[in-house]
């Protein structure tokens, strides 16, 4: 760190200050006559729509980027005004954690959290590797020094990420969305690490999230962003107050929800039986159809190892006809793997595949190919080819499967109409916003009439306002199509938004499988702690989950 000494913490002096700051991209007004005071050894967190400018912020106060007009002032001095090597000078008084994690793959963990002190001082090596080994004890890391990013799971990339924002003793971290891509769980655990940090180093943190469960337990001042301006700011009281916002009332209306149901929920959590989760019929669960209901999809006892990591440890699941279900649960639990296994992408080792009353299994691959005419795809990234028109996306499957040109035109029209993306037919994928690409996927997935359709993680990374339209268009589809919809997710919210159906998967099994009210009765702790997660709720079924030991803690996965 620069010879200088820390910022004070006094309200009158933030360490960082914008006025009056502006920011354009050509024609593009990103932020436009923005204020906003960090304070010294405060979390502030920054909360706005995807494509607000929260990002751009960021590399603001860090320096990375300079205003159009305005001021941004670090440590009491402006960005526009001091030197390059000044403000190198300033910069190194603050770090940066990226929601990527951005580790160096051909680096131990050792040296890529040695890096940032190695680059930038004289200190022996010696001295920096202890201070290394003193942060991976703290961050419950000590065995992990040697290995490579490749060998580290999710939850020890976020920690050696974090240990290496922290090494060099900054006196702000601004982190850039920590949470994204992570399960209710994980995230909870997250949160708590950044929380503990900021104490144990003294940090003044600056925070974008697109999570408000996560947002009111990281908050000590919070700000919200619209139209390039800050349009709230205050402790979380304040902006949630009687005043509130209408942008405020939709990102935290969800949050209200789970309170409430977590107040208002009449069974408490029961004890499960001792030991861990077992495959078998005793820690299954599986959907009961209701009279006159049929399933498009059912796995019965399905396992599937890679090498000798066992992945799935019999699951049931029944996928019924014209419902939408959602498969959900953490990070590496295995929905990947059944999604796999019902587009017919894997064979199990044990137990039966059967979709459209077939057993996949037992199908050539030239049958299984002709079957997969059937399904439809949405991905979470939408993926659509960039080299062509959102009319040209559209039509694609049907172009590569040899339909006659006229066929093709009268399809694709009507999608265009049903799902309102005449307007926008003619343009290219970079011209239009998130949501348009996405309901571009969706037609992409419809234009061939399927039965089933499978959406992968569609609101990871999406803002509260985002992933509402999506779960709009989930449910419009299937209501105005007539198909059947699985939704792969671990986004608690949206799950109980749309779903007729919710089966949780838990390390390989699936755990509980209920309609989203009698979802919200479960005594399982394993269950609650996932729904729950964040929540004093969900801190007491965690606890009790852990005296059971019925999983492995968040810092192993």
């Amino acid at each position: 760190m620069p010879d200088a000494p820390r910022w004070p913490a006094d309200p009158a002096q933030p360490v960082v200050r914008l006025r009056g700051v502006h920011k354009r991209f050509g024609d593009r007004v990103v932020l436009a006559d923005l204020d906003l005071d960090v304070h010294t050894g405060l979390t502030t967190v920054i909360c706005g729509a995807s494509g607000s400018g929260k990002s751009v912020l960021l590399r603001l106060m860090n320096g990375l980027m300079l205003p159009d007009e305005g001021e941004v002032v670090i440590f009491g001095e402006n960005t526009r005004e001091v030197s390059a090597a000044r403000l190198l000078e300033l910069r190194k008084r603050m770090t940066m954690m990226f929601q990527s994690y951005a580790l160096l793959d051909s680096l131990t963990v050792e040296q890529n959290i040695a890096f940032p002190v190695s680059e930038n001082t004289s200190l022996p090596y010696r001295e920096i590797l202890l201070r290394v080994r003193e942060l991976l004890v703290l961050l419950d890391l000590a065995d992990a020094g040697k290995k490579l990013p490749s060998e580290l799971s999710g939850g020890m990339r976020k920690r050696v990420s974090l240990a290496r924002a922290v090494i060099s003793n900054p006196e702000v971290v601004l982190f850039d969305e920590p949470t994204t891509g992570l399960d209710p769980v994980m995230i909870d655990f997250v949160d708590r690490l950044l929380v503990d940090t900021r104490k144990r180093y003294g940090i003044t943190s600056v925070v974008i999230s697109h999570d408000m469960t996560s947002t009111l337990n990281l908050a000590d001042r919070l700000a919200m962003l619209e139209g390039g301006r800050i349009a709230a700011v205050g402790t979380v009281d304040e902006v949630l107050g009687p005043k509130r916002t209408p942008l405020v009332e939709v990102f935290f209306a969800d949050v209200g929800r789970l309170k409430h149901a977590a107040d208002e929920a009449v069974e408490p959590a029961r004890p499960s039986p001792a030991g861990p989760v077992r495959a078998g019929r005793d820690a299954r669960r599986v959907w009961r159809l209701a009279p006159g209901e049929t399933a498009i999809a059912e796995l019965s006892g399905v396992r599937k190892r890679f090498g000798s990591y066992e992945v799935l440890k019999g699951v049931d699941l029944v996928v019924p006809r014209g419902r939408i279900s959602v498969l959900i649960g953490g990070s590496g639990s295995g929905k990947s793997v059944i999604m796999k296994h019902i587009i017919g992408l894997l064979r199990p080792d044990e137990g039966r595949v059967v979709v459209f009353g077939q057993n996949l299994p037992d199908l050539s691959n030239a049958a299984l190919i002709k079957l997969r005419e059937r399904y439809g795809m949405v991905f979470q990234g939408a993926a659509l080819l960039d080299a062509l028109s959102i009319r040209d996306n559209i039509a694609f499957p049907l172009v590569e499967r040899g339909v006659k040109k006229a066929e093709v035109r009268q399809r694709t029209d009507e999608i265009l109409e049903k799902l309102h993306l005449g307007e926008i037919a003619s343009r290219m994928p970079s011209e239009v916003s998130a949501g348009q690409r996405k309901r571009t996927g969706l037609a992409r997935a419809l234009i061939g009439r399927p039965e089933l359709i499978i959406y992968d993680e569609p609101t990871t990374g999406q803002d509260p306002v985002l992933t509402r339209y999506l779960d709009d268009m989930i449910v419009e589809a299937q209501e105005l199509f007539d198909i059947t919809s699985l939704v792969v997710s671990h986004d608690m919210p949206s799950a109980f938004r749309i779903a007729h159906q919710i089966a949780m998967l838990h390390e390989g099994v699936i755990i509980a499988a209920e309609t989203p009210d009698a979802l919200l009765h479960v005594g399982d702790p394993l269950v609650r702690r996932f729904i729950f997660a964040g929540t004093p709720e969900g801190v007491a079924a965690a606890d009790e989950v852990m005296r059971l030991g019925l999983a492995r803690p968040p810092a192993e996965l």
